[in-house]
């Protein structure tokens, strides 16, 4: 049998949901495909239970869950540089790194064109709040997920995770006494501009690709940052940035920048850079930028070459 078959379509027609769920869970666009096709192969092996289900979302959350528990028993919390550490004071070019396995990591646009969907896609997806959803037991998590954002009962959540009404509620209410009372620093990105003037855009994207440093910095708050995962080093304020810039001109300087789409809807960009005089232009990092009262107040800058082909991206760039 293959998965694939149309008799398996069923099956394959939460994939993408799932995959929203599980990067909520995980915090990793990679660990949430992985964890979503091994949700699959499961309900796949189990089809004649899965045809006899009131409810196949229901069920096929509940191995969801199940393998996202599984993935986070023995794995450490995923996180944002700003809530690892604080700001460099000394801005020098970044060196020391963090494992793949410690980031949060961007995803591309991976759900429905449904607007009501998009709503709660948009307002739940974003960088902030899958970080703060991080600091969450795994357990609480899922409730709190399956509550809070997709607005199940709690006979729903107890029937898809094997719980009773009332050990969900009780779960529910320590998910929201823990994101009430914790303080992490990315926090202040939670609230963006619901709507971004383009003008902005196509001045971030001339600024950087001339690498005007006074153009850039223009465009940013005076208390703005900057991170660069896997790199442990974020750094803080204008002047701060323009020594940054300044560190870093070698990896920036005769870039291209390719707009792209990541969940949660933030302006971004595929930044190709330079790989020697005559060689074309190699993948850097993926830029998120975090939008407030019409100015950038933080950019992420995700340092890894397999975020291209997980976005579709081209694997180069001709000059």
């Amino acid at each position: 049998m293959d998965i694939n078959d149309r008799e398996f379509a069923p099956i394959e027609e939460f994939r993408s949901e799932l995959t929203a769920y599980c990067y909520r869970m995980l915090g990793s666009i990679f660990e949430a495909d992985d964890a979503v096709q091994d949700t699959l192969l499961r309900a796949w092996q189990s089809w004649d239970k899965f045809r006899q289900e009131s409810s196949r979302r229901h069920w096929m959350y509940r191995i969801a869950t199940n393998v996202c528990l599984d993935r986070l028993r023995t794995a450490k919390r995923r996180a944002l540089s700003m809530n690892l550490s604080e700001p460099a004071s000394l801005i020098v070019e970044p060196s020391d790194t963090l494992p793949h396995s410690a980031w949060i990591w961007p995803a591309p646009d991976i759900f429905s064109a449904n607007p009501a969907e998009w709503v709660v896609q948009k307002n739940t997806i974003r960088l902030a709040f899958i970080a703060i959803l991080q600091t969450l037991p795994p357990r609480q998590r899922a409730v709190f997920i399956m509550r809070d954002v997709f607005s199940w009962s709690a006979q729903e959540i107890g029937d898809a995770m094997g719980m009773t009404a009332t050990a969900v509620n009780s779960a529910l209410q320590r998910a929201r006494a823990i994101m009430h009372r914790t303080n992490l620093q990315s926090d202040t990105l939670r609230d963006t501009d619901s709507t971004i003037d383009s003008e902005l855009l196509d001045r971030y994207v001339e600024a950087f690709e001339k690498y005007d440093i006074e153009a850039l910095l223009a465009l940013f708050h005076e208390k703005a940052s900057l991170s660069m995962p896997p790199f442990a080093m974020w750094v803080r304020e204008r002047d701060n940035l323009a020594s940054f810039y300044e560190a870093t001109r070698s990896h920036c300087f005769g870039s291209k920048l390719l707009p792209i789409k990541v969940s949660g809807q933030s302006p971004a960009y595929a930044q190709y850079f330079p790989a020697g005089a005559e060689g074309d232009l190699k993948p850097w990092g993926i830029h998120v930028l975090e939008i407030q009262g019409g100015k950038i107040a933080h950019i992420h800058t995700f340092i890894d070459s397999a975020l291209y082909s997980r976005f579709g991206l081209p694997s180069h760039l001709k000059k």
